[in-house]
């Protein structure tokens, strides 16, 4: 991976002439995104990250930071904070952002220590990747939670992307095990990066996981965008 994602955040953060993301999916064109969306304060947030804040407590882990801004809005609460994300280049910026607890990691390599809050925000369920991966996934983070805690993901059914016939059936493509794997592409300043998968996940079918883990499974808050945010906990 080139870690172009990452790269347009160190460029903003460091003032290097930052351009605009393009985020490209095989079921959708090509969307043009500012890099400065990913450093918004917690009243440009969209309610369901708001939400996700708002309950957030004890020691936390914020898996795929980003650019770090939950993690931010959480420390100035004064809360315990480590956030981790594959990308170098995102750490390396929530570093000079003042999260000192940022470290460039896979989740799945996390090991020795649990936490009361897992946070995964901006379609968390997007780390995933397919559907026949959420049991290697959500057995993980069963292990990093601490007795008591809690892990808050949102996402989003994306169903009302596919067209309605008559009967109020919806026309699936038959060359996906489940309609939201996709395969995402980004580029940024001329470069593309290698495709990787990406899952939105429907809440019946997040549900249905946790349950088969041995979880309870909360809808929490829901969007007007067939998004929404879920609460898992023991």
């Amino acid at each position: 991976m080139k870690d172009l994602f990452g790269r347009a955040i160190l460029d903003y953060q460091t003032n290097n002439a930052p351009e605009n993301l393009y985020t490209e999916t095989d079921i959708t064109e090509e969307d043009e995104m500012e890099v400065s969306y990913l450093f918004r304060d917690y009243k440009a947030m969209p309610k369901i990250e708001q939400k996700a804040l708002d309950l957030s407590s004890g020691k936390i882990l914020d898996i795929g930071c980003g650019a770090g801004s939950h993690s931010l809005e959480l420390l100035k609460k004064g809360l315990d904070v480590t956030a981790i994300d594959w990308s170098a280049n995102a750490i390396e910026a929530c570093k000079l952002r003042g999260i000192h607890k940022a470290i460039c990691m896979d989740m799945l390599h996390l090991e020795d220590e649990t936490f009361d809050t897992i946070l995964l925000l901006m379609n968390g369920t997007g780390i995933f990747g397919k559907l026949n991966r959420i049991s290697t996934y959500l057995s993980k983070l069963k292990s990093l939670l601490e007795p008591g805690g809690q892990i808050l993901i949102d996402s989003t059914d994306l169903i009302y992307m596919f067209d309605e016939d008559e009967d109020g059936g919806r026309w699936i493509p038959q060359d996906k095990d489940y309609y939201g794997e996709l395969e995402f592409t980004v580029t940024y300043k001329g470069q593309t990066e290698d495709t990787f998968d990406w899952l939105y996940l429907d809440y019946n079918t997040l549900q249905n996981a946790a349950h088969a883990h041995g979880f309870q499974c909360e809808l929490v808050y829901e969007g007007k965008h067939f998004d929404y945010l879920a609460k898992l906990y023991i």
